[in-house]
């Protein structure tokens, strides 16, 4: 896979950036720069593409995704960062995945494991219209930001909900900002940025 890696500080977490569709992995770094210039980045390239737009994962559709596909993606990247992590030297728990969109995405659905042991993410913009009745993962000890359209294009206000709800059904600390739309906005990276440093 195509990434960056910039280990950052000493004792300084690290930013998982995921980037939107159509991007790649140089698109988020001067976000992650605006969050917290010390934290480490591990910047990664969707490895799908869709009429030659990085993603993640396939979908079918609109909102559709192709959930064979998605488990297969999310099994690849956490094992693509395992080994970075073991080349690097640092654990996965030291990761705080940031993603955007379609990033946002594949962050939830690595959140939602068993064997993934991160505590914070920040996501922009997510969407998830995934049954997961049938995880029961515990994440009291997990944060998350949500950064979330009142009238985004493409995820309805349900969308938003159901996105809060899985993570705040399995005990999640969750703290929401409200944008306008499917974007990623100066206010919201401010706020996720004193956010951080409250955490």
């Amino acid at each position: 896979m195509h990434y960056i890696f910039n280990k950052g500080q000493k004792n300084k977490p690290i930013f998982l950036l995921l980037h939107g569709t159509g991007a790649d992995e140089r698109d988020l770094l001067p976000l992650a720069k605006m969050l917290d210039d010390s934290f480490g980045v591990l910047s990664v390239r969707g490895n799908v593409t869709e009429n030659g737009m990085n993603r993640y994962f396939k979908r079918l559709g609109f909102g559709q995704y192709d959930l064979e596909d998605l488990k297969y993606r999310g099994q690849e990247l956490l094992d693509f960062i395992t080994k970075i992590s073991e080349t690097e030297g640092f654990e996965l728990k030291d990761l705080i995945p940031v993603g955007f969109s379609n990033g946002s995405n594949i962050a939830i659905h690595l959140l939602l494991r068993e064997d993934v042991d991160i505590k914070q993410s920040i996501l922009f913009a997510p969407l998830y219209p995934v049954d997961v009745t049938d995880n029961s993962k515990d994440m009291s000890d997990v944060k998350v930001l949500l950064s979330m359209g009142d009238n985004d294009p493409m995820v309805s206000p349900e969308d938003n909900k159901y996105v809060e709800q899985i993570f705040t059904s399995r005990g999640a600390d969750v703290t929401k900002i409200n944008v306008h739309g499917h974007e990623i906005t100066t206010d919201a990276v401010t706020f996720a940025r004193k956010w951080l440093l409250n955490n």
